[in-house]
């Protein structure tokens, strides 16, 4: 597969990332099967974290074996001290069975307090300063749901790459940010390629993609046939055409007052309901294994039920949508999936 220079870590990189969130819902030997043969296809680029359940693990069992510098390996951990950042990091290296890890990456930093823990003194970027001094990481990185945070955060000059989230529907990161990732010679790593699975139609997205030559897109895998057909349409060298571009268009005028960017600007809610996470409920299903889903949303799903309708969140978002209206219903879905696996 044809590769691509990551930024100023020169590290040379497949032009499609294996995301690691889904391999958490597999059996072990199915989710070796998923990376192994990815690998096979050309696919060097590996991204995970910490927190997906066992993925680490799972990564860590599939390359045993496999030359450790043919593959680029990242991850990432929701820590904001030092101490945490570096116990984290640990059992990142033991899960995976390796001595080190090419990319580590600060994961989630989407509010001004985020980043105040992680640059703040003893904070998880002075850890991190110290595992690459160590060697246990090569480079750093940071990731982010918020484009205005991420971009503040790749102006400190801090970091040799940044993920944000980037398709044809939630394209806020093309006007500033992914600009700027090419000015300062970052790697640029584009989460959530296939809006956490809201996207279907894979050439579509993936040539949209492909028109950009310094990102990486992370599309996550749960079957090896999603990759087969990914590698085929990079492998094909189609160009991106008018007739996408009006496909496109097509699909962001019918989702227009539906789709959340979570940019955080509706909040605070007087119900204490993440707002965000309501809206986005379907991509958690469609990714996360049930117990992980209850951890990571259940709070957030019970307490929209609380919803007042007051539509202050409304007034205060900027792609104008009802969102009192779409709470309710993202709870049929919901509700019915809870009925479904109890």
């Amino acid at each position: 597969m044809e590769k691509l220079r990551f930024g100023k870590t020169n590290l040379m990189v497949s032009r499609i990332a294996f995301g690691g969130i889904p391999i958490q819902r597999l059996t072990t030997e199915d989710a070796v099967a998923v990376v192994r043969g990815s690998i096979d296809m050309g696919v060097n680029f590996i991204d995970t974290a910490n927190g997906y359940v066992d993925s680490e693990e799972k990564i860590g069992a599939a390359i045993k074996g496999i030359p450790r510098d043919g593959l680029v390996i990242a991850s990432k951990c929701m820590a904001r001290d030092k101490k945490g950042f570096l116990e984290m990091l640990d059992l990142s290296l033991k899960r995976m069975g390796t001595d080190y890890i090419d990319i580590y990456q600060l994961h989630n930093v989407s509010s001004e307090e985020a980043c105040d823990r992680v640059f703040a003194e003893g904070g998880a970027l002075e850890g991190l300063k110290e595992a690459i001094k160590e060697g246990k990481v090569r480079f750093s990185g940071i990731t982010s749901h918020n484009i205005p945070i991420g971009i503040e955060t790749m102006k400190t000059g801090e970091f040799a790459s940044i993920q944000l989230p980037f398709n044809f529907l939630d394209d806020d990161a093309l006007e500033e940010a992914i600009p700027l990732a090419k000015e300062l010679d970052m790697g640029f790593i584009a989460m959530k390629p296939f809006g956490g699975g809201i996207l279907e139609d894979a050439r579509l997205t993936i040539k949209h993609l492909l028109q950009f030559d310094n990102i990486v897109p992370d599309p996550g895998i749960e079957k090896l046939s999603e990759m087969e057909e990914i590698v085929r349409i990079v492998e094909s060298n189609e160009s991106f055409d008018e007739a996408d571009a009006a496909a496109i268009e097509k699909i962001k005028k019918e989702t227009s007052g539906t789709w959340c960017h979570r940019c955080g600007y509706c909040m605070p809610c007087s119900q204490d309901i993440t707002i965000s996470s309501v809206l986005t409920s379907d991509s958690f299903i469609k990714r996360f294994t049930f117990e992980k889903n209850i951890a990571l949303i259940g709070r957030d799903m019970e307490k929209a039920a609380t919803c007042t309708g007051c539509r202050i969140c409304v007034e205060r978002c900027p792609y104008d949508l009802e969102i009192p209206a779409l709470i309710k219903e993202r709870l049929v879905p919901w509700n019915k999936y809870l009925a479904e696996n109890k």
